[in-house]
């Protein structure tokens, strides 16, 4: 089989498991794969009181060998032969992952992910949260060089808390959306860089004589992406090991929302999937990190996908999957706003003038680069008023697009869409989310979506007038997204998620209609999927808000729907007095603690430290330090070769450089490190219903859909307001049953339920309504019964038909049922000739002489029982022939593929 037309698979980190052991002169990290079949040894000097000195065993031990190994290090590092009690080697810590290594004025820490949680699974790729780390001090207490500054970095560098919205994944490249994800996996292979090193124990093959060698057809390329850096927040802390040890121990982190929720479609089940990644270039707080830094890296940017899939089929290669990526950001310009006036609202200042657009230049090339033209430009800061505040970003904006535009080709000029969201706000006569849904319409229709399959044969035959007009690449393997919608305003908070949601809630509708679930690629609002959607959403930019601005989100899309009820107007008010009071007092600390976990800073002896500086300016723009050597063309402002491959994005073409990016392994297609069925089921493990995450999400028909449906239960039926199932489970008359049901759920176990990744739109409210709804959802439910003084609580195991089907079902049917019945009986027992006296069956005492079916003839031509016999294929009867033989103990000589297959039983069984 040629090289190209091999199958390709993302390769699984090898390294999910770690147990940290100690000695007095080293560390040792082994690290396993989750069947614990596979080991890999890091050893760490701790006797360097200054450096870091590790040593990557490249040896794939078994469980048997790290044992040995394990023993051997106990023996020799006790302080007496056959000494008891104290051992020479204890353990010290279990973790899930290494973050890094990091180093103030003393030695190094390492940090460990001690705790984790999984948020989504895609196509059978888990997404873990980070929810503890431990950072341990590597050199022991005899060489360590005390200073007194030491704690105080560490108190900084730990105010960044790992255990809020940081993500991994061992499988998945988050850095990267799932369109690079996917087309990487069909590019080319047989010019991609191919690992060649092998171990001792991948060397050796027990089989070398029998000529069965393993690239055979059965192959399958792994594959590695280098990650995208400006999404990855640990790069500086894995920098320090990235080139000396064996890549499985490199665990990625992003920074951000990961929230995944399942959309029920008559039982069908689509996973709806909100990841968002903050930029780590340029990265801090609301008012001290504004507009742009020299290199391009603009403040508050983050790359927002939605991914939906049907997770009736796991595979990449086989199912259904679809994308849509959005960026938000701060206004590439250099621009500022001061604080030190105490104003709720301080005047915008343009630091530099910029009159060739240089650093919009840098931030719309690294567009260019990552998602294709045409790049859209939705403007929505104020362009009215009566002090000029706002007004002068959208002035000097429009005057770096203009200019930029003027060089580039028309078909790929950038798109510059202002539209004042504030001013129609306020308006009566005006409805802010119909303006922006033909926004979304328009924007949708320029850039297209991303779905790894072709048109349905429905979409052909009957075309949608709104799908004939999609842009984006169409390919015969599906559709590539060109281009993406960049918006932002002052703050890129509320008005922002309000934008980004219905562009999310337009490309959502073409989503689900490409793959087949709907008619029309309409979806409208009050719908059990919309509200699915709105609430992924509310938690992603209260997230987002939360880490940029310091509260949740202020203006919501209720608010701009004008439905939100008037205590929303009180938690407003609250909201951005915590703003008020985050941007004011604490986003200082917080800037420095980013600043030191990024690398921005770096402590050095005999410089000033990071507390000691008056401003960070210097660190984020290079140029104010060190002149650049070369400098960039004002006209030719795009990086080469990115023009010609327009309006596909650079990134995902097949050229020397991407595959650069690349490392590419060929593995049996039994291995661990492709094997995605075995790393998702992990069938050797206990599992538990009560503990599958797919049981513990958020689903439309339990958590959105009325309970007293039974008319029509699809997720895109417009319901009114009252009727969801979570203001069913918030009424007043539920209270008493909830409460109970919060005690039977406290004193069980607590499953691994996917609690709210941050303060959603309901936490904040103060009432019981919406904690009530929250815990009634994961919860036993309970039948209260008072007799006398005493309370009885007990299970209600089997719910009624009224609550199932939305009907009573009565326990006899009656007489005209019947008739209708048997009429349907005869008709089949006598083929449509009915005769009228058998009409005297209508009674119930006769049903036992009508249900007894006979068909008339076999395998007729006119018999409404016809069935055609089975074929069987010439290999089944073979394997049914060979299975009687070995049954009476003759057995099959054996073939290749069976040599094959116990060869990859005996290597991960013993080797």
């Amino acid at each position: 089989m040629p090289a190209a037309a091999a199958s390709a698979a993302l390769m699984i980190s090898s390294v999910q498991k770690l147990v940290l052991y100690e000695t007095r002169a080293r560390y040792f990290l082994v690290g396993s794969n989750p069947a614990e079949t596979k080991y890999r040894v890091l050893k760490i000097d701790r006797t360097e009181p200054k450096d870091l000195v590790i040593i990557d065993d490249k040896h794939v031990y078994t469980q048997q060998e790290v044992r040995e190994l394990l023993g051997r290090l106990d023996l020799g590092n006790r302080t007496k032969i056959g000494q008891k009690g104290s051992s020479g080697l204890s353990r010290a810590v279990s973790a899930f992952g290494v973050v890094g290594f990091v180093r103030f004025l003393e030695g190094y820490y390492i940090v460990l992910i001690t705790k984790r949680r999984k948020m989504a699974d895609i196509g059978g790729h888990a997404i873990y949260k980070i929810e503890d780390t431990n950072m341990i001090y590597i050199p022991n207490d005899s060489v360590r060089v005390t200073h007194p500054d030491e704690a105080r970095y560490l108190r900084i560098f730990q105010n960044v808390d790992l255990s809020s919205n940081f993500y991994f994944s061992y499988s998945y490249d988050l850095s990267h959306s799932l369109q690079y994800n996917l087309t990487v996996l069909r590019m080319p292979l047989e010019t991609i860089k191919t690992e060649t090193t092998q171990t001792r124990q991948e060397s050796f093959d027990i089989f070398e004589d029998e000529g069965l060698s393993t690239q055979g057809g059965s192959g399958v390329f792994g594959i590695c992406s280098k990650p995208y850096e400006k999404y990855v927040w640990n790069g500086k802390l894995l920098e320090a090991v990235k080139n000396t040890v064996h890549r499985d121990w490199l665990l990625y982190i992003i920074h951000g929302f990961c929230g995944q929720s399942k959309l029920l479609i008559y039982g069908r089940p689509i996973y709806v999937t909100l990841i968002a990644r903050r930029s780590s270039k340029f990265a801090g707080t609301r008012f001290l990190k504004r507009g742009a830094n020299c290199e391009g890296d603009v403040a508050n940017e983050v790359e927002t996908e939605q991914i939906l899939y049907d997770a009736s089929v796991m595979s990449f290669s086989a199912g259904s999957y679809s994308s849509y990526v959005q960026v938000r950001g701060s206004v590439p310009l250099y621009w500022s706003q001061d604080i030190s006036t105490m104003m709720p609202k301080p005047p915008i200042t343009l630091d530099q003038a910029d009159p060739f657009a240089h650093v919009a230049a840098l931030h719309f090339d690294q567009m260019l680069q990552r998602f294709g033209s045409p790049i859209i430009i939705l403007n929505l800061v104020k362009e009215r008023e009566k002090r000029k505040h706002e007004r002068i970003l959208s002035e000097e904006l429009v005057a770096a697009v203009t200019y930029l535009n003027q060089f580039l080709p028309p078909e790929h000029a950038i798109i510059y869409i202002p539209w004042d969201m504030a001013k129609y706000t306020k308006s009566k006569l005006c409805n802010v989310l119909d303006r922006l849904n033909v926004i979304a319409e328009s924007v949708v229709k320029k850039t297209g979506f991303f779905v790894n399959r072709p048109d349905s044969y429905c979409s052909i035959l009957r075309p949608d007038e709104k799908w004939n007009e999609l842009g984006g690449y169409v390919a015969s393997t599906g559709r590539l997204q060109t281009g993406v919608l960049r918006t932002n305003c002052v703050d890129c908070l509320d008005r922002t998620n309000t934008a980004q949601f219905m562009v999310g809630k337009c490309a959502l509708a073409y989503q689900l209609y490409s793959l087949g679930l709907i008619d029309k690629p309409n979806l409208q609002f009050d719908t059990d999927a919309v509200r699915l959607f709105e609430e992924l959403y509310e938690d992603h930019g209260d997230t987002l808000s939360l880490q940029y601005g310091g509260s949740q989100l202020v203006h919501r899309v209720k608010t701009y729907r004008k439905i939100a009820p008037w205590t929303q107007h009180s938690k407003d008010i609250m909201q951005t007095l915590s703003r008020y009071y985050s941007n004011a007092f604490s986003d200082a600390d917080r800037q420095d603690s980013i600043n030191l976990f990024l690398g921005v800073f770096k402590p050095t002896e005999g410089k000033p430290h990071l507390w000691e500086l008056p401003t960070d300016f210097y660190l984020h723009h290079k140029n104010t330090l060190s002149l650049t050597q070369t400098r960039r063309s004002y006209t030719y402002w795009w990086t080469t070769g990115v023009l010609k491959h327009l309006p596909l994005p650079f990134d995902e073409v097949t050229c020397a450089e991407n595959r650069r990016k690349l490392t590419l392994k060929k593995f049996h297609k039994y291995e661990e490190e492709i094997d995605i069925h075995n790393e998702f089921f992990r069938p050797y493990e206990l599992s538990s219903f009560d503990e599958t995450f797919c049981l513990a999400m958020t689903n439309s028909t339990r958590d959105f859909m009325p309970k007293n449906v039974g008319i029509d239960p699809s997720p895109f039926t417009v319901r009114k307001p009252d009727e969801t199932g979570k203001s069913v489970l918030g009424n007043k008359s539920n209270r008493e049953e909830t409460v109970l049901q919060r005690k039977t759920a406290a004193s069980a176990p607590p499953p691994p339920s996917e609690e709210a990744v941050s303060s959603s739109s309901e936490d904040d409210s103060g009432t019981d309504k919406e904690d009530e709804g929250a815990v009634s959802q994961r919860s036993t439910p309970v039948k209260v019964t008072d007799t006398g003084d005493n309370t009885k609580i007990t299970e209600n195991v089997v719910q009624s038909t009224k609550d199932v089907y939305g009907v009573n079902l009565s326990d006899v049917p009656s007489e005209d049922d019947l008739t209708i019945y048997t009429r349907f009986v005869q008709l089949g027992q006598s083929q449509h000739k009915q005769d009228k006296s058998s009409q005297q069956f209508c009674s119930k005492h006769h049903l036992d002489r009508v249900i007894n079916l006979i068909p008339i003839s076999s395998f007729s031509q006119d018999n409404i029982y016809e069935v055609q016999p089975p074929r069987v294929d010439r290999k089944s009867t073979e394997t049914f022939h060979a299975h009687i033989q070995a049954g009476r103990g003759n057995m099959q000589p054996l073939g290749k593929d069976d040599f094959l297959m116990y060869r990859e039983y005996i290597r991960n069984r013993y080797l």
